[in-house]
């Protein structure tokens, strides 16, 4: 006889961001919830992704403020690396985190399954231990947050010693001498500014004409001139065939008929959804043949009661927008009709050096919506702040709706490239995100001396006067 299922009000299948945040703000509200993880809570953004892949941009970021000391009257010998050490610190930072998080999961009194959840009819949830045994639990609704994989690429089959995806780099201990880093978006982008900074030959191999693809264009002006300052090769609408392992590194061939010697090849192509072990045979659930879930604004599967948010559907894979996602589902489900999320508008933040943040439309995207848009841009380099931390390269670039009299109305998009710009969206985002007018925005005091005055000067000047430019 299989025994009965337990019964929950809500089964997440799957502990990353989306999920755990999910669990987490449904136990606020009173539910009663099971969470389904195979691995560790947390996921991959925990554990393989942003959490130790910005410990180690950090590393390159104390690496090359320490090289450029002496600039500030402070004499140090040039610095040497012992990545074992910085390794450790990150995954002393990923532990402190997960358990804090797992203290925080058991504290809100939901129950966690270990193990590979799978999706039946009638909302039943399987999950399989390690050792193979199985159990049953029932919710009246269920979130599929299975996550995602790194996507592989024909030719360049993981091993782990020549060919590395995001997993293997983030255990490294040692840095080889050279990489090619295929893929030239956010987490390559990323990866290869951490690797130059920390003494890398880096060489970056992106298919599409420019790399950050869905960046402002201008935006990535910028770091295409800083990585090649700092020496990395960047080659751009290049098809790679392949690659020939010998003693000393390996080979990657190009469409072109040229080749790359390197160490190591990074494969950053993005990740994939990782719909496998879900099962969903007897359920409404559908899949795309890109392995996405379907879904509606608001999460729902064609599965009555049953949601699916984070890497699993094809909306921004970012943890932030997971966690988005989570809150808007819990609140539906308890019938408390949320707003859907405006994916046209989250916010990105990309980690390289220099940092780049958006949200809202860029200008080639603004225009081909069919805005009549103005455009205010304004250099780092004439920031007082910029200045004295010694970090002036980049921009602040802001696109509104342009009014008959030439000033700008509405703002459409923040786009930032620069110094701690990452730290620096919240407000171009709110000023997105509310539909906020240059006037209205410009009207708000940016205290001085600090970087985000340039938000400040940029919005100013779209409302036909300025300050200092």
């Amino acid at each position: 006889m299989v025994p009965l299922a337990e019964q929950f009000d809500l089964v997440i299948i799957g502990g990353g961001p989306g999920g755990y945040a999910a669990a987490l703000y449904g136990a606020s509200a009173g539910l009663r919830i099971a969470m389904v993880e195979k691995d560790k809570v947390g996921g991959t953004c925990l554990h393989r992704g942003c959490i130790p892949a910005k410990e180690f941009l950090e590393t390159a970021a104390v690496h090359r403020h320490v090289s450029g000391a002496k600039e500030f009257g402070i004499n140090v010998d040039q610095p040497t690396i012992d990545f074992g050490v910085s390794q450790a610190r990150k995954q002393k930072i990923v532990d402190g985190l997960w358990k804090g998080l797992t203290g925080l999961v058991k504290s809100r009194k939901i129950t966690t399954y270990e193990g590979t959840g799978s999706l039946g009819p009638d909302h039943v949830v399987t999950v399989r231990g390690s050792d193979g045994s199985t159990q049953q639990l029932q919710g009246t609704h269920v979130i599929l947050a299975a996550g995602s994989v790194p996507r592989s690429i024909p030719g360049f089959d993981v091993d782990g010693r020549y060919v590395l995806t995001s997993d293997e780099v983030l255990m490294l201990d040692t840095l080889p001498r050279s990489v090619a880093v295929i893929g030239g978006g956010a987490i390559g982008c990323e990866f290869a500014s951490m690797m130059a900074d920390l003494g890398v030959q880096v060489t970056v191999l992106e298919a599409l004409s420019k790399i950050l693809p869905g960046c402002d264009g201008d935006v990535a002006n910028v770091v295409v001139r800083s990585f090649q300052k700092r020496g990395m090769t960047i080659k751009t609408g290049v098809q790679v065939q392949g690659h020939q392992p010998g003693p000393d590194g390996t080979t990657v061939q190009l469409g072109d008929g040229s080749t790359v010697k390197v160490d190591q090849v990074i494969v950053s192509i993005g990740r994939r959804p990782y719909a496998d072990l879900l099962d969903l045979h007897g359920t409404g659930v559908k899949v795309t043949d890109r392995g996405f879930v379907e879904v509606d604004e608001w999460c729902r599967t064609g599965e009555p009661g049953v949601y699916a948010i984070g890497d699993l559907i094809a909306t921004p894979q970012l943890a932030h927008v997971g966690f988005a996602e989570a809150i808007m589902v819990v609140k539906d489900l308890l019938g408390e009709q949320p707003v859907p999320v405006d994916y046209g508008a989250v916010p990105w933040a990309i980690y390289c050096h220099p940092e780049v943040a958006f949200a809202g439309h860029s200008e080639e995207s603004a225009k081909e919506a069919g805005y009549e848009v103005v455009v205010s841009k304004h250099q780092f380099r004439g920031n007082s702040r910029a200045q004295i931390i010694g970090e002036t390269e980049g921009l602040v670039k802001i696109i509104a709706e342009r009014r008959p009299d030439g000033t700008g109305g509405r703002i459409l998009g923040v786009h930032m490239v620069g110094p701690w710009a990452t730290e620096q969206l919240g407000q171009g985002y709110l000023a997105v995100n509310w539909e906020a007018t240059a006037e209205e925005v410009a009207h708000f005091i940016q205290p001085h001396p600090t970087l985000s005055e340039l938000f400040g000067e940029s919005v100013l000047a779209l409302t036909g006067r300025s300050l200092h430019a």
